[in-house]
């Protein structure tokens, strides 16, 4: 009986020792997860930020290209000769490959500012189809510019103004 009692002299203590050096390195190896967790989150945030910011980049300058302003110097400064209804045409086309160019860039943004931006879009389409609709039949490139420039003024239109004030206000939330 002495025996056990010796044994268990040992043998509790031991028990004891070894269950706090369990419960220490449990604690040590749970921390060091959390922080190697904690790292990698980090990395990804700084990629995602560094995505959504190139797609708030992108689309900024998919609203400047498709900006009636811009829109027409560019193309009608490659082709002066051109209709109203080729300019009409190449417009549209202009606006959609810039669109479909970009549209993946909807999963970086909010669904209010990717429907704004979509507005813009369908609000410049808008104004250049009302605009060709006044042309006559033999009507230039030039005279459509003229009135699409007349009807900005006109209606006082921005179409692309409130999602370029949106994409802006969105940017500055991110920084």
């Amino acid at each position: 009986m002495d025996a056990l009692t010796d044994l268990a002299k040992i043998i509790l203590p031991a028990a004891l020792v070894l269950y706090g050096m369990y419960l220490t390195v449990q604690s040590f190896l749970n921390k060091e997860f959390q922080r190697k967790l904690a790292e990698i989150k980090l990395k990804n945030t700084e990629v995602i930020l560094t995505g959504r910011l190139q797609a708030y980049e992108r689309m900024c300058l998919f609203l400047e290209r498709i900006s009636p302003e811009n829109l027409l110097l560019r193309i009608n400064a490659n082709s002066p000769e051109l209709t109203a209804d080729d300019l009409h045409q190449i417009m549209l086309h202009e606006i959609r490959n810039e669109f479909s160019h970009n549209l993946s860039q909807q999963i970086y943004m909010s669904d209010e500012t990717w429907v704004l931006i979509r507005n813009a879009k369908e609000e410049v389409i808008t104004l250049i189809n009302n605009s060709v609709a006044t042309m006559h039949d033999n009507a230039t490139s030039l005279d459509l510019a003229k009135q699409i420039f007349e009807n900005i003024r006109a209606y006082n239109l921005s179409p692309i103004a409130p999602a370029m004030a949106n994409l802006k206000e969105e940017v500055m939330k991110l920084l």
